[in-house]
């Protein structure tokens, strides 16, 4: 089946309940840190994390009245620790927690998006192998060119989903970063070896230089880095879109029992998954976009950021883990005809052996402009009258002075075209 909606562990990344926990699970780990330097009295620290708690719905009362979400979580959570809760918070800005716990939302869900991948290019893996050695035209510009197999096409978005996973991976790395270092990041009521123990702690890397936050190139890589993984969907969609093309219909969509394709004409079957994913990709570009104007800020920080990257970050990690499982769907299920690829085949009349026998005049001797001009000539008058190319070839006498019927024959031969293909895909998938 494919997938409809997103898995749930995605969505609940971005809930505010898991946003709060990790901001908590940065508050426990700093004051952990201050107790191992003997700064904090560690009968405190194991009484905060006794009661450290918090209520979404408390924390939305209060930040109606103090208008800050940070003030708002820590009087939560301070209504629940008691005198304790003095010590939360200590040395740090708003940002220090926030960004750091940023990092942690960011990295489960680069994790998601890693799985997904994979997922999806097991699927491809299968559908390659199993059509690797079925034919089909190659095309550009939509017109013939020369012919490949189906499966090709599979190895080739394969390859490409491989280079994704690179770039998630990257990015994670990029964005895995923890930020302890207060005002404007100079460390001015925290210690660094403190920012470095907790970020070890979190199984993040320290920001080595950092204003009052993390700077946004980082999270600008992951959410371009998400835009190519919906440009590379929507690469394949475009594509499925064009096979199921009534008058190219060499693959479609599934289409289940009960399914229907139009309110109007029964007869309807439309690539509705595939458009969807085609649409959804321009809106993971966009929020790449906003991405990219969110690292320049004024001075040591502004908030012109937050607003957007409290949208385009769960939004986008959101949508590209729907858009990896809604495709894998798709490519399981997809719907291939290599009957009909032979039937689209013939329709150009063999034209696809151009290049061929305009090599084979060259190796007789002649110019590559004559060769090109000799067979451009049959290619053209084969193309206006409907006429076998081959058959034109075999009377024209221009071509028979330097290649024999049998030579022209050997031309045609659709092997000739598909003997690398192995080769290839040792390339994309290994020797076995």
């Amino acid at each position: 089946m494919i997938a409809r909606y997103t898995r749930p562990e995605m969505g609940s990344i971005w809930t505010p309940e898991n946003r709060y926990a990790k901001w908590l699970d940065v508050e426990i780990a700093v004051c952990e840190a201050w107790a191992e330097r003997g700064d904090i009295p560690k009968k405190a620290v194991a009484a905060i994390k006794k009661n450290a708690r918090f209520d979404v719905e408390r924390i939305d009362e209060i930040e109606s009245t103090v208008r800050h979400d940070v003030i708002a979580f820590l009087t939560a959570v301070a209504e629940n620790v008691g005198p304790e809760s003095r010590f939360i918070h200590k040395g740090l800005t708003s940002s220090d927690v926030v960004d750091t716990a940023l990092a942690l939302l960011m990295r489960e869900a680069s994790n998601i998006i890693s799985s997904d991948i994979k997922g999806l290019m097991s699927v491809l893996k299968k559908q390659a192998l199993r059509y690797k050695e079925t034919p089909c035209i190659g095309r550009s510009h939509g017109v013939h060119a020369e012919p490949m197999t189906f499966g090709l096409k599979f190895a080739l978005w394969y390859e490409e989903m491989k280079r994704n996973l690179v770039r998630i991976k990257r990015a994670r790395e990029v964005i895995s970063i923890g930020k302890l270092s207060g005002a404007v990041g100079t460390f001015s009521n925290i210690p660094p070896e403190l920012e470095e123990k907790v970020c070890k702690k979190l199984g993040l890397h320290p920001e080595p230089v950092a204003t009052q936050v993390v700077q946004r190139d980082r999270h600008a890589e992951y959410l371009t880095s998400l835009a190519i993984i919906a440009a590379t969907i929507e690469k394949i969609a475009t594509e499925i879109r064009h096979f199921q093309r009534t008058e190219v219909l060499e693959a479609e969509e599934p289409f289940y029992s009960g399914q229907k394709g139009s309110s109007a004409m029964p007869h309807k079957r439309n690539p509705i998954g595939c458009e969807n994913l085609t649409g959804l990709a321009r809106v993971v570009r966009a929020n790449a976009h906003s991405a990219l104007e969110n690292i320049a800020l004024w001075h040591e920080r502004d908030i012109s950021h937050s607003s957007v990257e409290r949208i385009v970050i769960p939004d986008s990690s959101i949508l590209v883990d729907y858009m990896l499982n809604r495709l894998k769907g798709i490519i399981e299920g997809l719907l291939v005809y290599p009957e009909r690829m032979k039937e689209n085949m013939a329709k150009s009349f063999g034209l696809y052996n151009s290049q061929r026998v305009m090599l084979a005049l060259t190796d007789k001797g002649l110019t590559r402009e004559d060769a090109y001009s000799i067979v451009q000539r049959n290619a053209m008058k084969s193309w206006k009258q409907r006429k076998d190319f081959k058959a034109l070839l075999l009377k024209d006498r221009d071509i028979r002075k330097h290649l024999s019927a049998a030579e022209i024959n050997g031309i045609f031969n659709i092997r000739l075209y598909l003997e690398n293909i192995g080769y290839i895909f040792g390339r994309v998938f290994g020797k076995a």
